[in-house]
């Protein structure tokens, strides 16, 4: 699995981790069933502390995109067909964004439009 860092962003290490992985997942680049390196594997392809690692190994599980388990290891969860209700952070998160590209001078439909080459670039 190759996830690129960007060391001087001030987005810690271990959403840097987490937010490469849910990419992968939606854009289909991992698959479920689809097993991730352990821990300690990750940590040392990658120099990056495995406590770090494993905060966003952590993370990933409680948001139920991946599975572990001591004898088979950590694999990416079965996606259900049915859309699962948003987190409050995410949310947050999105109407932040939307509120910057407004910002920006971006129209409703710009945004729009945005919005759909990038779900759409997902899609490939």
């Amino acid at each position: 699995m190759l996830l690129h860092f960007d060391f001087s962003s001030d987005t810690p290490l271990y959403l840097q981790i987490r937010n490469q992985i849910v990419i992968g997942i939606a854009e289909g680049k991992l698959l479920s069933g689809e097993k991730l390196p352990t821990i300690r594997a990750l940590a040392e392809e990658s120099g990056i502390n495995m406590m770090t690692v494993s905060k966003a190994y952590q993370l990933l599980k409680q948001e139920g995109y991946i599975l572990t388990d001591r004898r088979s290891g950590t694999v990416i969860a079965p996606r259900s067909e049915s859309a699962a209700p948003l987190s409050p952070e995410t949310l947050q998160a999105l109407r932040l964004h939307l509120s910057e590209l407004r910002l920006s001078g971006m129209n409703k439909e710009e945004v729009l439009a945005l919005c759909e080459t990038l779900y759409e670039e997902g899609n490939k």
